[in-house]
């Protein structure tokens, strides 16, 4: 797989034709476990211009996603490998559905597609979590509006408390 690094937690894929086997997934496991954050992405899409981002992200069980939501956009999940729970919130922050997934031979849910502007996150159950996620672009930050009752991810013990709490609920 031909790649360049856009930097510590991304890969951009090369060239019109992009094939992930299992060495690649391991890798990027690997360079996952590395990073700061927990997590690595391999976009098939060549530039944040595109007009369909598409990527195969690994996270550890340690990674923090801050909820969040998407204006004007849809975006699609499917497993691959792991565990987690993706957690939908009301705009107040209380929890509002929980979905538990996992790859297909789990007999989980192993794709979800989420369509309207709701504040999600997950809550990563196994040791490392690996999927496909699909969006439309170009990628905008205005267009994600981060919760502003969940803690930003440079708040170590509020994201700790914050998570443990959010485990509690959805056990």
């Amino acid at each position: 797989m031909k790649t360049t690094e856009y930097n510590a937690e991304v890969l951009i894929a090369a060239g019109p034709v992009v094939t992930v086997n299992r060495a690649d997934v391991a890798e990027l496991r690997e360079r996952a476990l590395r990073t700061k954050r927990g997590r690595m992405r391999l976009c098939a899409h060549n530039s944040l211009e595109s007009k369909v981002h598409e990527m195969l992200i690994v996270h550890t069980a340690a990674t923090y996603v801050r909820p969040h939501r998407h204006l004007g956009k849809s975006e699609s999940f499917h497993i691959i490998e792991g565990t987690a729970e993706i957690i939908l919130f009301g705009d107040q922050g209380a929890v509002r559905q929980v979905i538990s997934m996992g790859d297909y031979a789990s007999r989980r849910i192993f794709y979800y597609r989420l369509a309207e502007a709701v504040y999600h996150s997950l809550v990563i159950t196994s040791p490392v979590l690996v999927f496909h996620e699909v969006t439309s672009g170009p990628l905008v930050r205005s267009e994600t509006e981060a919760a502003p009752w969940a803690p930003d991810e440079s708040d170590g013990p509020a994201v700790k408390a914050f998570m443990e709490k959010l485990r509690k609920q959805t056990v």
